[in-house]
Formats: structure tokens, sequence, C-alpha cells
């Protein structure tokens, strides 16, 4: 398997989510990719089935935080203080998709690790949830109110979320490396009472962390990319060097 490596850097979600579908389109049956980038605005994301009306659309067009919708399930993700990574592999060439959530899960927590000894502390989600019932529930418009398998959680909180899709003889997964907090405001832009809000700001804060809290100090970016490049070179065991991919 040639493996590519992407750093796209800051771009809108709208950019991002059409480079992750024309990667998926570019892939073969003897190439992957693993791509890094971020989001400039603030941008929500609401998985492939979820509605719009969810959203305070007027108060995140007035703050300036973008909309956007995933290719792949879920729910509701602010994205700010966060590395945002997308692998896009061959179906069926190695793994089984679920094998392969697995390994690109314990392939980001061997970057952690590099990055901040404590992040050792880090595992993978044993259980499934039962994601139809959550659905029903307040916590069920947002990503974070729940830890699905093979998620990375610290000390019991979710700290990596992501999502995976089959397109044609692709697999695409893709996900959010929450680095500080700023992802918590997601409750100020979903329709909800008061009551529904605190609610929900506890569950947030009782079921998600993030690296700074972690590690108490900021976020170097450009450490944190790096360590999560290598620990992906060596998780997947590539001898060479992943080759830089411009489209």
């Amino acid at each position: 398997m040639k493996w590519f490596y992407i750093d796209t850097g800051f771009n809108t979600g709208k950019y991002n989510m059409d480079f992750d579908m024309s990667l998926a389109q570019s892939c073969t049956n003897d190439i992957a990719f693993f791509r890094i980038y971020r989001w400039q605005p603030y941008c929500i994301s609401l998985g492939a089935n979820q509605k719009m009306t969810d959203i305070k659309t007027e108060k995140a067009s007035a703050d300036g935080v973008d909309i956007v919708t995933r290719p792949t399930g879920g729910r509701a993700i602010l994205h700010a203080q966060e590395i945002t990574y997308s692998v896009i592999y061959p179906y069926g060439k190695d793994f089984s998709p679920k094998e392969l959530y697995s390994e690109i899960s314990k392939a980001l927590l061997e970057g952690l690790i590099l990055y901040d000894h404590i992040l050792r502390e880090g595992e993978l989600e044993t259980l499934q949830p039962n994601f139809p019932a959550l659905l029903k529930e307040s916590t069920g418009a947002i990503c974070f109110g729940s830890t699905a398998k093979n998620e990375v959680k610290f000390h019991g909180k979710k700290l990596i979320g992501s999502a995976q899709r089959k397109l044609n003889s692709t697999i695409l997964q893709h996900g959010s490396i929450l680095c500080g907090e700023y992802h918590k405001h997601l409750i100020d832009y979903l329709y909800i009472d008061e009551n529904q809000f605190q609610h929900l700001k506890n569950e947030i804060d009782s079921k998600t962390i993030e690296i700074e809290t972690i590690v108490g100090y900021e976020t170097d970016y450009s450490k944190l990319i790096d360590s999560l490049k290598t620990g992906f070179e060596n998780h997947f065991e590539i001898l060479e060097p992943i080759n830089s991919f411009i489209k």
C-alpha cells in the first residue's frame, strides 16, 4: 500500500468536506490517504442524515460560524480548537471497515502519546452504545454526547470523535481530535430550552475532554501534527516516509 500524507491547513467547511470526497474518488486499490486539516471560520458539521432545523442558522451566521453537512453519519460537531483527520482507504484491502476503524484509532493514540506521554492513559472504547435510543434523548443532536466502540477516550471521557462511510470501493473515515474547549459552545446553536441547555452542558462537560485539559498547557499544533503523522507511520508500519500529495 502506498500512502500519501496531506496537510491542507485552514479552510472552510465546504472545502474540507469536498476535499475528503475528492480524495475518496481519487483512491485506487493500491493507494491510501492520511489527511490533516483545520477549519476557518469555525464550523458546525452535521451528520449526513441530520436536519439543518436542529441548528440556529441565523445565530451561526451572525457569529461567523460556518455550517456544513458531512458525507459521513453521526451528529453535530462544532469544529474549533481541534485537529481534524481523514483517512481514505480501499474497501476490503487488508482490513474490514470495523478493523480499519480500530487501527486508525490506535494509530492516532500512538501519535498522541508521542505528543505528550501523559496521553498514554488514553484507550479505545470497548462497548457500542445503542445509537437509535441515544438519538431520542436530549443529547441526540451532538456527536460528543456519547462514545462509540473503538473511539479514543481518556479516563472515560471522549477525546476523539470519528465517523466512517463506504463510498463505492473506498472507505472514508474522518474525525475530530479535541484540543481546546471551544467545541462545547455547540449547545449555544441548538434549538433547546433552558432546562435542556443546562442538561446538555453538564453532559458535554462530563463526557468529553480535551488535550489542553489533560496536559495543562496550550496546544502546540505543529508538534501535535508531526506527532500524529509519526504515530500513523509507526502503527501502520510504513517503512518509507508518507509521501506528500497535492491535488
